[in-house]
């Protein structure tokens, strides 16, 4: 006879037992580490919203966005970006954002061009253009492209011209031979360069391995086309057995 004896300790002094008792790894009693994707401290986040909303010096606007500011000025709505260019202003322009006036040294510093010798600081030309002036600069360099593009055109245009003149001048034989192209110099057929030799007969291996892989897939394609009509024949020829001994039933039990 099995008897169930009662605890003698009370069920608080149970669950005060699986309480934790010491300090874990250091932390507070009742605290935890700052786990991936907690709380950001409010110094770090404040930095990082700096950093996102970080002003700019000056901003592009096209003359139609200037007019619009313009009248929005006017009626005493200002946004936010025009805000900080007047701010930035008050304080003293790009000076006062740190921007210097010599030209900044970009790269790893001690292996750029000027710290290396290889150019010299003095002779780097300090341009100080006006809007005017870019547009201006910008159209120009537009007309040397296309100039560059329409002599570029022209010479492809006489290149052709001279080739179909050759072909035309050519005997009978010797036309049709060169109106094939010829793949030898630059084969299409080919694999990329690299910087190893080309191994002889490589090409031809593949293909051959290509063309056997296919002749073997359409094999096994015919194999499978011709077990599944064995097997369509054969479930056909059983339906019409079933058929014909159940029609035979029927007879027989008509006649009886």
């Amino acid at each position: 006879m099995i008897r169930i004896a009662k605890n003698p300790k009370p069920l608080r002094i149970l669950t005060h037992q699986l309480l934790q008792r010491c300090t874990v790894s250091g932390t507070a009693k009742g605290k935890s580490k700052l786990k991936a994707g907690g709380r950001i401290p409010d110094e770090k986040q404040k930095l990082y919203e700096q950093c996102l909303n970080a002003p700019t010096p000056a901003r592009h606007l096209s003359p139609k966005e200037r007019a619009r500011e313009a009248e929005r000025e006017k009626l005493g709505l200002i946004s936010k970006e025009r805000q900080r260019e007047m701010e930035i202003l008050k304080k003293g322009g790009r000076k006062a954002m740190g921007v210097p006036d010599e030209p900044m040294v970009m790269g790893t510093p001690g292996l750029d061009l000027v710290t290396l010798g290889l150019v010299d600081a003095d002779k780097i030309p300090k341009y100080e253009l006006t809007v005017e002036d870019g547009q201006r600069l910008a159209k120009e360099y537009s007309r040397v492209l296309m100039r560059k593009h329409r002599a570029r055109q022209a010479a492809e245009t006489n290149l052709l011209r001279m080739k179909k003149e050759a072909i035309e001048a050519l005997p009978g034989k010797l036309r049709e031979a060169a109106m094939i192209p010829d793949l030898t110099p630059f084969p299409a057929n080919r694999l990329m360069a690299s910087l190893t030799p080309p191994i002889e007969g490589y090409i031809e291996k593949v293909k051959e391995a290509a063309k056997k892989s296919s002749t073997k897939q359409k094999l096994r394609r015919r194999r499978g086309g011709r077990y599944f009509n064995l097997f369509l024949n054969w479930v056909i020829d059983k339906w019409c057995n079933a058929i014909f001994f159940l029609l035979k039933i029927q007879l027989e039990v008509n006649v009886y």
